[in-house]
């Protein structure tokens, strides 16, 4: 039988061009698989959970003393220490740190502001069960290595205290949840001590977006910038060098400072919920030469050479239900200025901290120092007004760290809900492992688990007005270099 040309031709042509497709289909498979890396991260995300109680709005029984218990008297227990003692109703109770000589130290400077030694926890690592154990604690504040937060609140509340910890309050998916769920069911509250909430700017801004000033909120921008290789490579910084371990996860490690006062404005939790996030990491620019560097003048740091480090700059992207971008970045190693940049972008205008100097705009330009110091007095909130100045004179990074232990205080003595509860403390935390994934998973994007259980559609926002509350006074102290009266 004859071959027609035409149809010859015709065939040929497909059979090429099927050859053609096969190819590039197998080129296509032969790219690595790209959401195969840590998959133990990816199915925390994604496990179901259900609420058994919405600490969201709950006031626990009122407390007219807080005795509070310390845990960690490194860097930064004994300011905290120190903080509360300018409280009226506060009582510090105990002290804690596996070194006893910090103990005695701070014990020493209560002694110089005339008030009675708390009791001492020392010696061992589990030394802090013991102070969590003790009956005459409501409070347990922690001020530990990061590895330790979660263990240590979630022992706080399984003993019927209150715990408060340093940022952020779990690196992992499964510890985040496991505050969560040890809250609801112990009815204690767990707040991470965000202090960033309470910075002048940042609660400014909330209080201007709760106005309307900015319009609708459609994106945010938050970070945290800040050279510390002095920290994280010197000897006699963190104890056991715990900081430049926690460095070999690449990811954003360090969110919550630019982040929870973004998410306090778009109302993430009590009204919007983030949805999913992607996340890209730089290379190690620095990390691993340096400490070779390092290593070839003193051996000690030759035990951690040779390991991976996270990137200089990691920059993760969150999408809310709403439809709201939130932009977070994070680089302690890059010699460059401060910066947690904290801007806020609505329908009528935008604030900006970083670079300095802080501002608002209003429309193509930004407003003049004069505009803005009368949109500063028109939008300063309540809780400023009432603890602001003396928050200055007593310090804490400029006076933000009092008004947060103020607050709390405040809130625990009225029986009000905690402005920052443990289901902030979760999300605002995850954001670590979730990016490590993402990270690791060429940006693929990830969802972001939703820890209040759907109850975010209902829970009421924050609101920097002290509406109930704020009757908590503050006090001089003997030997202290604040002396206040109120």
């Amino acid at each position: 039988m004859k071959t027609n040309r035409r149809n010859f031709l015709r065939t040929a042509a497909a059979a090429s061009a099927g050859a053609l497709t096969a190819g590039a289909v197998s080129s296509c498979t032969n790219v690595a698989e790209t959401t195969g890396a840590m998959p133990e991260i990816k199915a925390a995300a994604l496990a179901s959970h259900s609420q058994t109680f919405n600490m969201t709005g709950y006031g626990a029984p009122p407390l007219e003393k807080v005795r509070v218990g310390f845990i960690g008297l490194g860097m930064r227990g004994p300011g905290a220490v120190e903080r509360m003692a300018h409280i009226e109703g506060v009582e510090i109770a105990a002290l804690c740190d596996k070194y006893g000589d910090r103990v005695d130290g701070v014990q020493s400077m209560l002694a110089k502001f005339g008030l009675p030694q708390a009791k001492s926890f020392s010696g061992t690592e589990e030394a802090w069960k013991g102070l969590c154990e003790d009956p005459d604690i409501d409070l347990v504040y922690i001020c530990t290595p990061w590895a330790w937060h979660t263990p240590m609140a979630v022992y706080a509340m399984e003993c019927g205290k209150h715990a408060a910890s340093e940022v952020p309050a779990a690196i992992t998916v499964e510890q985040c949840w496991q505050l969560v769920e040890t809250s609801e069911r112990t009815k204690r509250h767990c707040m991470q001590l965000e202090n960033c909430c309470y910075d002048f700017f940042e609660l400014l801004t909330l209080n201007m977006a709760r106005q309307g000033l900015f319009g609708e909120i459609i994106h945010g921008e938050g970070a945290y910038i800040h050279d510390l290789r002095f920290l994280n490579f010197d000897k006699n910084g963190y104890a056991d060098m715990w900081r430049l371990k926690e460095n070999q996860r690449n990811g954003n490690l360090y969110p919550t400072h630019g982040l929870g006062p973004v998410c306090q404005v778009m109302n993430i939790n009590r009204g919007d919920r983030m949805d999913y996030l992607t996340s890209v990491s730089s290379g190690d620019f620095q990390m691993r030469a340096e400490l070779e560097a390092l290593a070839a003048e003193d051996p000690f740091y030759n035990q951690y050479t040779g390991k991976a480090y996270r990137g200089n700059m990691n920059t993760t992207v969150v999408k809310t239900s709403l439809g709201r971008t939130i932009m977070i970045q994070h680089d302690v190693t890059s010699p460059r200025p401060y910066s947690r940049i904290h801007l806020v972008s609505g329908t009528k205008g935008i604030a900006s901290k970083w670079p300095s100097p802080q501002r608002i705009a209003l429309g193509h330009s930004w407003t003049s120092p004069e505009e803005f110091k009368a949109l500063e007095k028109q939008y300063t909130p309540e809780i400023v007004k009432r603890v602001g100045e003396m928050a200055k004179e007593i310090g804490g990074h400029g006076g933000m760290d009092f008004i947060m232990d103020w607050r709390l205080i405040d809130c625990l003595r009225n029986g009000l809900p905690i402005d920052q509860d443990v289901y902030d403390a979760a999300l605002w935390s995850v954001i670590t492992p979730l990016s490590e994934w993402s990270v690791a998973n060429r940006s693929s994007s990830i969802d972001v688990p939703d820890f209040t259980c759907g109850a975010w559609k209902a829970n009421i926002p924050v609101d920097p007005n002290l509406l109930t509350g704020g009757n908590t006074g503050v006090k001089g102290i003997k030997g202290s270099s604040n002396q206040l009266e109120v």
